[in-house]
């Protein structure tokens, strides 16, 4: 996959030299994962001075940007596919997080275009496909306001954050703030952590947790909490016919098979296992079908797509990638979508080896990933009575079905 390509245009390219060293914003550029360009546009004047301002028309203090060095600048970048342009701008919609999402998602490449001097063209505002502004303040470039959107939008690349779980429930990414942190001590001068955190029931934290948020913003945010309010409602899902009936509950189906092949791992649920041929899974990651299925299921039951929407098979960043990682990525891309899973259950099918006395290992394996109780995971094996690419031992397959339910409205 080509890296998310940013272009910026402005006057003092320099600015932008410490992302490269910021962080897992820096390892995401020295990585692949995005690449940065900076466009000056004094670089395409044509004046000896390589002037890039002048005076407003009808007076005024201060300068004014001018519309051919910025119109040149950014006619020499090169287009990709999905490229985005903004306005760094005062003038701009507010950013939010939503906007971050949305330009990682739809697109492939942002140019954003930094403001200077008392402000620029009017004719500039041509070129950008949205203006963005980061508050209601005046600062005097837009260069701060592009690292920001920098910034925002790097942590979001597939591979920048360690795990994709750590950028779900933050403050903003569906609008409730953030709920509280704790790490050890367990009681430091007297401020004890919630006996909740360390009870060790993933259906209490996370309850806990939801709560926590809907507080938080209702003290500190009423705008925000209203406006989650309001989209609580719009987003209940009603049955037309007989009557309405809230919709909390989705189902999901996953499928999954990958051929047996020699000097290959095998690897189902997270356990490795020996096979009496020596033959493993082939695939560009660990080829778990077991937890690919699970991972189409949770997918399907939102009618987000497969796995290969998410982890492409051609993506090197996947190359060999443990699936368990890959399934913790999915379930918080559940959560972020303010669901929650009640249970799941699989099936494998494969004639060699036996799978039974591994069973009880793959179930806790996908119930940590999962945040479930080891009981609402169900997974079971069986042969195809030497039928079929199973039967022959040609490949493994498993099926998967998940049952979530809508947070908060239970």
């Amino acid at each position: 996959m080509a890296p998310f390509r940013l272009d910026v245009v402005t006057l003092v390219p320099q600015a932008f030299t410490p992302l490269g060293e910021l962080g897992v914003i820096g390892r995401a550029f020295a990585s692949g994962i995005a690449v940065l360009h900076t466009h000056n546009p004094r670089d395409y004047t044509t004046d000896r001075y390589h002037k890039v301002d002048d005076q407003p028309y009808g007076g005024g203090a201060g300068m004014v940007l001018k519309p051919e060095p910025v119109f040149a600048a950014v006619e020499a970048i090169p287009v990709q596919a999905r490229r985005r342009v903004l306005l760094l701008t005062p003038q701009g919609k507010p950013l939010c997080q939503k906007d971050l999402h949305r330009w990682v998602e739809d697109h492939d490449q942002l140019v954003l275009i930094c403001g200077h001097y008392e402000g620029f063209d009017e004719r500039i505002r041509g070129l950008a496909d949205e203006e963005v502004s980061v508050g209601d303040f005046v600062l005097t470039g837009g260069e701060l306001p592009a690292m920001t959107v920098i910034n925002g939008v790097v942590r979001l690349l597939p591979g920048t954050v360690g795990t994709a779980e750590s950028l779900q429930d933050e403050s903003h990414s569906d609008v409730l703030l953030e709920h509280p942190h704790y790490t050890r001590p367990a009681n430091f001068r007297g401020m004890v952590v919630p006996d909740v955190l360390r009870s060790g029931d993933h259906g209490a934290i996370a309850l806990w947790r939801q709560q926590q948020r809907q507080l938080r913003t209702q003290m500190r945010r009423p705008d925000l909490y209203v406006r989650w309010s309001d989209q609580q409602q719009s987003s209940t899902l009603t049955m037309e016919s007989h009557g309405s009936t809230s919709m909390q509950f989705r189902i999901g189906n996953g499928y999954d098979i990958h051929r047996l092949v020699p000097g290959r791992p095998l690897i189902l649920g997270g356990v490795t296992l020996d096979h009496p041929d020596g033959l493993g899974l082939d695939g560009h990651s660990d080829a778990d079908v077991l937890v690919h299925a699970l991972m189409d299921a949770l997918l399907g039951a939102l009618a987000l797509g497969d796995i290969g929407k998410y982890f492409p098979p051609d993506d090197p960043r996947w190359k060999g990638a443990d699936s368990l990682m890959l399934l913790e990525q999915v379930v918080a891309l559940v959560r972020d979508r303010g669901w929650q899973i009640l249970n799941v259950d699989a099936v494998v099918v494969a004639e060699r080896p036996k799978l039974k006395p591994h069973i009880n290992a793959m179930r806790s394996n996908l119930a940590q990933r999962l945040g479930v109780e080891l009981d609402a995971v169900g997974v079971k094996a069986t042969t195809n009575e030497g039928l079929g690419p199973e039967g022959r031992e040609e490949g493994m397959s498993s099926q998967a079905v998940a049952l979530l339910q809508q947070i908060g409205l239970t």
